[in-house]
C-alpha cells in the first residue's frame, strides 16, 4: 500500500488562485454591498494621497478600484489580470508591463505591494521591489501591507510573516528610507484575533543628485 501524497503546495500563479480571490469579493451579495467591508481600507488607502501608483501584484484589481483607477497593476496570475482588464482597470504581466509605455523610468509617484511578499521568501521580495524601483520618481514611496498573526495564518500561500523587523531589513536591503510602520484598522494587539488588520509600510526613495 501506496504511502498518502502529500497536498500540493497552492500558487499564487494558478488560475484557483484568481477564482478564489473572485469568489471572496463576491461572498455576502447584497449584505456585503450594504455594509461596505472595504469602505475604512478604502479610506486608508485613498488618505496616502499616493498619486499615480504601480501596484505590484495587483491581484483581481481592489485597489486599483479604491484608486479609482489612478494606476497600472502588474500581477504574474493572468486570470487576475483579465479580471482586470474586465473591470475597465489597467493591469499586465509582468512580461506584458515590461514591454508598454508605462514601463518608464520615475512614471510613478508611487509603488503598491498589498499581501504581496509575505506570499515569498525575504530574498525574493528584496529582488522584486529592487527591479521595480526604478520606475518610481525621486522622493516617491513605496507602500507595503501585510497581514499580521491571524491573517498570515489563514492564506496556504503566506510563507514568510513580514512585521516591522522585516519591512526594516526590507527597505535596508533596497536602500529606502522608513517613513512609517503602523497598524490598521486597529491597534497591533488585534492582529492576533482579527483575520484582516494589517500592517501598513510607508518607504520612500531617496532624491539624489
Amino acid at each position: 500500500m501506496s504511502a498518502p501524497q502529500p497536498e500540493p503546495t497552492p500558487s499564487t500563479i494558478d488560475a484557483s488562485y484568481a477564482q478564489r480571490l473572485q469568489q471572496l469579493s463576491a461572498r455576502g451579495g447584497l449584505l456585503r454591498r450594504l455594509i461596505d467591508p472595504q469602505r475604512p481600507y478604502r479610506w486608508n488607502l485613498r488618505r496616502l494621497d499616493l498619486g499615480f501608483v504601480l501596484d505590484i501584484g495587483c491581484g483581481i484589481g481592489r485597489h486599483l478600484g479604491h484608486l479609482d483607477g489612478n494606476g497600472v497593476g502588474i500581477d504574474h496570475n493572468a486570470d487576475c489580470v483579465a479580471a482586470c482588464l474586465a473591470a475597465d482597470l489597467v493591469a499586465f504581466t509582468p512580461d506584458g508591463f515590461a514591454a508598454s509605455d508605462h514601463a518608464t523610468d520615475g512614471r510613478f509617484d508611487s509603488i503598491l505591494l498589498s499581501h504581496v511578499v509575505e506570499h515569498m521568501p525575504a530574498i525574493d521580495a528584496v529582488a522584486l521591489v529592487g527591479d521595480h524601483l526604478r520606475y518610481l520618481r525621486p522622493g516617491g514611496r513605496v507602500v507595503v501591507m501585510t497581514p499580521q498573526e491571524r491573517g498570515q495564518a489563514s492564506d496556504a500561500t503566506h510563507v514568510v510573516f513580514v512585521g516591522p523587523a522585516e519591512i526594516r531589513s526590507l527597505a535596508a536591503a533596497t536602500d529606502l528610507d522608513v517613513v512609517s510602520i503602523s497598524s490598521f484598522p486597529f491597534p497591533r494587539p488585534a492582529g492576533k484575533v482579527f483575520t484582516h488588520n494589517e500592517t501598513v509600510s510607508v518607504l520612500r526613495k531617496p532624491v539624489t543628485g
